[in-house]
């Protein structure tokens, strides 16, 4: 069975920092890219940052461009999204997803390349 768990969420002040990280479970998470959404109430949900499968290549929302970075660690099958100066804007549920690397396919935002999700984890941010 396949399981991505989130963890690292809270409430923070506008400027703060959080880490979100994410473990993988039942699959080889060097053969999948990984990426990062969220959603907040009301909203579509949004691609944040993705990575690929050995982590030459990034791709970041333009809201969150400069101030969160994507990073994983394949031996310990986990995968990070350190954020930076958050802002009231970033509430939302952060999701963690795993796609299945096919050759030559790039990290991608786009959440129908995706297959395994996590449960997310709540991300809020006062001014």
């Amino acid at each position: 069975q396949v399981r991505l768990d989130e963890s690292g969420g809270g409430s923070v002040q506008a400027g703060d920092s959080l880490r979100l990280s994410c473990i993988v479970t039942g699959v080889s998470a060097s053969n999948y890219h990984m990426a990062w959404f969220r959603q907040a109430p009301g909203k579509e949900r949004e691609g944040v940052a993705a990575i690929s499968f050995g982590s030459a290549g990034k791709d970041y929302a333009d809201s969150v461009q400069g101030r969160f970075t994507i990073s994983r660690n394949n031996g310990k099958a986990m995968v990070f999204l350190q954020m930076n100066n958050l802002k009231p804007e970033d509430t939302a549920i952060y999701y963690c997803a795993a796609g299945r690397y096919i050759f030559a396919s790039p990290a991608t935002r786009d959440p129908t390349k995706y297959e395994y999700w996590g449960q997310g984890t709540q991300v809020t941010v006062s001014s």
